[in-house]
């Protein structure tokens, strides 16, 4: 990774700035990601696996099935029963956290405080020191924007700045190229484990036909969430005036003056966010929306708590 540039703080804003990245481990302190922690080992893992068989912890007991490991049969409840039954354990295992960071160019715009983009590191950031609170490990994957990367997930602080590092590098490096999301997640699952969480922070706007299945099968293998960050253009039309926008060397004059397209304006936004939030939905993910001016702390708190009648999952 390179050195921090020294124009960080001129850029404040406009470019993502490695120390600020540092400085929301305070903001971090206090919060975890959801979990249930049920060990103080942090080799043998912090978090209560989905999946059941021989481990540490006593879960319930079963009619025994061909194939059940004799050593665990349970010969009291077998006794009072009368029918033979078998003890299952609920094995721990160590969490990740895999964050798939949009760097596509619609996350280069910012009317209130900062770029899209500069909000997405700094809640990738404040994620990974929640994560590392927790014991997880942590890596990331930035897609567009002629970005290709990724950093695997590993334990500790040196896996969180290696994050940190990432973030302000990949933004700085990103340019006008596309990259649809399906080539990204495809990426993802290659370093997806049972037990790793992966959250997507982005606008949206990449999430197209093509991204659904891949979803799909993310979410059927591991807990998915999803930050999408927007900007207050998005939500709502500007004052009453004429507003020269250039996008790639072209130039546009929108006139809003125009009641019809102030009125007409925050729609096709608004489609987009609806459409991601429903679908992601559907498939069990936990959807949070943060602005670009938005305390990211405060607005991560959904990913802190728990699911009423769950066990500390994201999503």
């Amino acid at each position: 990774m390179s050195t921090p540039r020294n124009d960080d703080k001129a850029d404040a804003g406009v470019r993502v700035a490695l120390d600020e990245l540092l400085a929301l481990s305070v903001q971090a302190r206090g919060s975890s990601l959801a979990e249930v922690r049920r060990s103080a080992a942090a080799r043998t893992g912090l978090h209560a696996s989905r999946w059941r068989g021989r481990g540490v912890d006593f879960r319930e007991s079963r009619i025994y099935q061909a194939g059940d490991d004799i050593r665990h049969m349970d010969w009291r409840v077998t006794a009072r029963s009368g029918r033979p039954h078998t003890k299952l354990f609920e094995e721990e295992r160590e969490h990740g956290l895999l964050l798939l960071i949009d760097l596509n160019p619609s996350m280069r715009f910012g009317t209130r405080v900062r770029f899209k983009s500069v909000q997405a590191a700094r809640i990738a950031a404040l994620l990974a020191w929640m994560a590392s609170a927790n014991g997880d490990r942590v890596g990331a994957i930035g897609f567009g924007g002629g970005v290709q990367h990724e950093i695997k997930p590993s334990g500790g602080r040196r896996g969180v700045l290696q994050v940190l590092r990432a973030l302000r590098d990949w933004d700085h490096a990103a340019g006008p190229q596309q990259e649809p999301l399906a080539s990204a997640l495809e990426r993802a699952r290659r370093l997806l484990r049972p037990g790793t969480r992966l959250i997507l922070i982005g606008d949206g706007y990449s999430v197209d036909e093509a991204a659904w299945p891949v979803l799909g099968r993310c979410a059927g293998r591991n807990e998915l969430g999803c930050i999408l960050v927007s900007d207050a253009l998005e939500h709502m039309s500007p004052p009453p005036g004429r507003y020269a926008l250039s996008n790639e060397g072209t130039r546009q004059t929108l006139d809003f003056t125009d009641k019809s397209l102030r009125a007409q304006w925050p729609r096709p936004f608004a489609e987009v966010r609806e459409r991601v939030r429903a679908g992601l939905s559907r498939l069990g993910a936990r959807v949070v929306e943060v602005t670009t001016d938005a305390d990211a702390r405060r607005a991560l708190l959904p990913f802190t708590q728990r699911l009423p009648g769950s066990r500390g999952s994201l999503a």
